[in-house]
């Protein structure tokens, strides 16, 4: 209704309306209304002015005029009260029209997937858009308290108090709540400011119902924090296990993990092997048994979908394995799969296979939350793999330690025990035979303490940077070193001692000669590495003098700088040397000299005994 003044002014009864003669007043016609006793009217606008206006309008001295300041505060008083008109004078009309925008897209807001509602400063819903009333299966929520409609949520933040905030700042605030039936809501309240107060007397506060975000996110979180403690072993744990101890434990948290937060019960990891490509199994469980010993690689060609995850780096969902021309049956009756690759450093170090006997029972949801576990897993098998050589690395280096501390030592007991027996050759046979087990027994200090070092810390369980890259043919092979020079000796049993050569050393060339004859029957000395000048003899002369013990091409003399007096080199060559060393020389020079006299001494050994 316009002002009165207009012409919209509604009009005064006409006689047609007036009761006849012989009616009483009281009685009015059936045919139409009784006159209206008592008008409420809500009315934006000046309250003094407004008031009589309104009642010379409508000629009723019982017009009860609401006034109010804001079209808000109309719209919230309409929702409750029972009104006859609303009434706007001209300064007030064009804000009037707010309140009608609202309720004319009344529609639009009961359609929108969020909760719309309207509070006052006592958080009371004066105006709602449906979907609270939905949600919390309550008649009606027009006057209730908001958290009270909720159950009284916990409110997890940011902002634990948003409805305050946004009144007393006058800015948006938001925040999530918890009810006592695990929902989650996300609410945002955005005030509204009265133009006359300046003051937020409303807000508008959208709901949405993040619960399935919410419990994801639960459910993430968990998944990784399970993820972190799989291999989250004490100091005083590791120390007290071996690998195989680890690994063990290690596979009961990932098969917990997976039942427990995962809910997968077949699974099958397997490690792939980076030499080979060969995909080797670490756990299965629920698969068939000749699924289990099933030679698999890395290609995606005839190894089912684990070979396929393995050479792609891809995840791969078989929501119906009748229909998949991957997949290799591995679960009994199962009907879906889920493979991801264990990933580290974007490099695949492994599968992760779970499978189901229903079709289509794995989501994407399932793909993202078993490739989150994955990743922690394959950081755990990476941790437990560095451990294991960190320890097998520590042993090696305190074994080659030890080896190094006594193997000079043992040579010198070695040295003194053929220059006695030399001495003693044809006399006190008891003296002689027990210089020969003191020989042994020395020997074996050696044999035993690198037996010792392999057991505990094999090259296959060491770091990467650590291995030590195999030599078979020079495993076992016995080897003497004849130098004046500690270091040259010292350096010897370091060097050639790593891949497994027994290394003995002599001082001078008669404890040399001493060595070869006393070596044991039906033992040699694989290669003899001899300095060109020594401090008794010459190289060529020691190679002389043992012609008749050795076979000549196992002999390798050693020089400094191309030192040769006497032309030993030369001479040596003519009586059968095949090879020299040039100090000071490389270890690769060392290993390739070595191993070629080995090699040519073991090829010509059986055609010297035919």
């Amino acid at each position: 209704m316009s002002d009165p003044t207009g012409s919209s002014r509604p009009q005064p009864p006409s006689d047609a309306d007036s009761p006849s003669p012989g009616e009483s007043p009281e009685q009015p016609e059936t045919s139409g209304p009784a006159p209206p006793e008592h008008l409420r009217v809500l009315c934006l606008g000046s309250a003094e002015r407004s008031a009589a206006n309104l009642r010379d309008c409508f000629e009723q001295p019982n017009v009860e005029v609401v006034n109010v300041s804001s079209p808000v505060r109309a719209l919230a008083l309409l929702t409750k009260g029972d009104f006859s008109a609303v009434y706007a004078d001209t300064e007030m009309f064009a804000r009037a029209l707010d309140p009608g925008r609202l309720l004319q897209n009344e529609r639009i807001l009961q359609g929108m997937p969020d909760g719309v509602v309207l509070l006052n400063t006592e958080n009371i819903v004066i105006w709602g858009n449906g979907k609270l009333r939905e949600w919390t299966g309550e008649q009606s929520v027009l006057g209730r308290n908001f958290y009270a409609l909720l159950g009284n949520p916990e409110i997890l933040g940011p902002d634990f108090c948003p409805f305050h905030t946004a009144f007393a700042s006058g800015r948006p605030s938001a925040s999530t709540l918890q009810s006592d039936d695990n929902t989650y809501y996300r609410v945002h309240a955005a005030p509204i400011i009265d133009i006359d107060s300046g003051r937020a007397e409303h807000l508008v506060v959208t709901i949405r119902d993040v619960s399935d975000e919410m419990l994801q996110q639960q459910k993430i979180a968990a998944i990784h924090q399970a993820g972190v403690e799989l291999a989250d072993l004490t100091t005083d744990e590791v120390a007290e296990m071996d690998v195989q101890e680890r690994i063990d434990l290690l596979k009961e948290n990932i098969l917990h993990c997976t039942q427990a937060v995962l809910n997968f019960d077949v699974v099958e990891i397997r490690m792939l092997n980076q030499d080979t490509g060969t995909l080797q199994p670490l756990l299965a469980v629920g698969m068939k048994p000749e699924a289990e010993t099933r030679q698999l690689t890395a290609s995606d060609r005839d190894n089912g979908v684990t070979g396929f995850v393995a050479a792609t780096g891809k995840s791969y969902l078989c929501e119906d394995i009748s229909e998949d021309p991957l997949y290799i049956e591995g679960a009994q009756d199962a009907r879906s799969s889920l493979t991801v690759p264990l990933m580290l450093h974007d490099q695949v170090i492994g599968t992760f296979n779970v499978e189901s006997p229903e079709t289509a029972a794995f989501t994407e949801s399932d793909r993202q939350f078993l490739e989150i576990f994955a990743r922690d897993l394959a950081v755990a098998l990476n941790t437990l793999e560095l451990l294991a050589a960190e320890k097998a690395t520590t042993a090696a280096a305190s074994v080659e330690a030890i080896h190094s501390a006594v193997a000079i030592p043992v040579d010198e007991i070695l040295n003194d025990a053929v220059n006695v027996m030399e001495r003693y050759i044809g006399h006190e046979p008891d003296v002689a035979e027990r210089l020969h087990r003191i020989l042994r027994n020395a020997r074996d200090i050696k044999q035993v303490i690198q037996k010792v070092g392999q057991s505990l810390a094999p090259i296959e369980a060491r770091a990467a940077g650590s291995r030590i890259e195999p030599h078979p043919v020079l495993a076992g092979k016995r080897v003497l070193v004849v130098d004046e020079d500690d270091t040259v000796r010292s350096a010897a049993h370091d060097l050639l001692e790593r891949y497994l050569c027994v290394v003995e050393t002599a001082h001078d060339g008669n404890e040399a000669i001493y060595m070869v004859r006393n070596l044991g029957p039906g033992h040699e000395y694989d290669a003899i590495l001899v300095d060109i000048r020594l401090p008794d003899m010459s190289g060529f002369e020691l190679l002389t003098k043992l012609q008749e013990h050795i076979d000549i091409g196992t002999m390798i003399l050693m020089t400094g700088f191309g030192y040769d007096p006497g032309h030993s080199i030369v001479n040596a060559r003519k009586a059968g040397l095949k090879a020299v060393l040039y100090k000071p020389f490389r270890l690769d020079q060392l290993l390739q000299t070595v191993e070629q006299i080995v090699s040519d001494h073991q090829r010509a050994t059986p055609q010297a005994e035919s």
